[in-house]
């Protein structure tokens, strides 16, 4: 009877592990907040978009970015007004979430506890987990809530560890600390809301690869983040190559049309419409003696151009 009860409460207590919130998201959750996804995946579950889309995304502007989701439904995607440590240089890369929230005890003790149970660093803060996910390719972008004073998440020590990692840099919706510092590490960026000289204080990390708020933008784990000076827009990884391709084939319209205006060979009432067969062709032609090199492959163009109208 005895060895009954023990078999009891162990089923009990194992119901009650699987049920618990973990800290990190499981690759089954991951899996199913992007669904969408039909592609490669890396272990933790997050979409692995292909670095070649990556380099492409470098070059589309966020306006043609914005058009592209806005169409497809997608409005709460864009937060603007930053301050960028290094304003003339942008930033694509795959997304790793993190949620901080006003410091809470008990709340604080139990993901602390939930963090040794996934293994994670017993050393120093629990700010320092997001960056052990990290991989060639990963932006961390973090949600800290707007708070500046006793904010900072991160210093020059964990930057350099960032982007020892990534190869990148960070997206917070909060502030940072030693920005003079952050600014010598070469190629490393951050999108950040301010910075401040004093240390994180009074607050504390929930949750990493969950779905997060930035400001107007609503973002998942494994999202494709494209940061430049006029913004960042964060884009669902199913979507983002096909946004590549039409933001590249709207500035080939855009060259075609501008030359073609200053040549005054067509009305702008003509290029701003639906085009004719004569410019259609025209179009196709110029594109066939494009002068310099075409951002994607032609088999690719042609492929687009199929199933799209001009």
């Amino acid at each position: 009877m005895k060895r009954i009860a023990i078999l009891v409460f162990v089923f009990i207590l194992a119901g009650f592990i699987s049920r618990a919130q973990n800290v990190g998201s499981s690759p089954e959750y991951i899996k199913a907040l992007t669904s969408e996804w039909k592609g490669e995946r890396f272990p933790d579950g997050r979409p692995k978009v292909s670095d070649a889309i990556l380099r492409r995304l470098k070059n589309i502007s966020i306006e043609d970015a914005w058009g592209v989701l806005r169409n497809k439904g997608y409005l709460n995607q864009f937060e603007g007004d930053w301050t960028i440590i290094h304003p003339d240089s942008s930033m694509t890369g795959r997304v790793v979430t993190a949620q901080y929230m006003p410091l809470r005890p008990d709340y604080d003790k139990y993901v602390k506890q939930q963090g040794k149970i996934e293994n994670r660093s017993q050393q120093g803060g629990t700010n320092s987990w997001p960056i052990d996910v990290l991989t060639n390719g990963d932006v961390y972008v973090a949600d800290s809530y707007g708070k500046i004073a006793d904010g900072t998440l991160i210093g020059d020590n964990l930057g350099n560890s960032i982007y020892a990692r990534s190869q990148r840099g960070v997206v917070f919706y909060g502030s940072v600390r030693d920005q003079e510092g952050l600014d010598e590490i070469n190629g490393f960026n951050g999108w950040i809301k301010g910075s401040d000289p004093s240390y994180i204080s009074q607050m504390m990390l929930t949750a990493i690869n969950v779905p997060i708020r930035i400001g107007r933008a609503t973002v998942l784990p494994g999202d494709v983040v494209l940061a430049k000076k006029y913004g960042v827009i964060f884009i669902p990884a199913y979507l983002v190559e096909d946004l590549v391709i039409t933001s590249e084939v709207t500035v080939l319209r855009d060259q075609f049309g501008h030359q073609r205006l200053r040549e005054k060979k067509y009305l702008p009432g003509q290029i701003d419409s639906s085009w004719s067969e004569e410019i259609k062709k025209d179009f196709l032609n110029w594109i066939n003696n494009y002068p310099g090199k075409l951002p994607m492959s032609k088999q690719e163009l042609d492929d687009y151009l199929k199933t799209r109208n001009y």
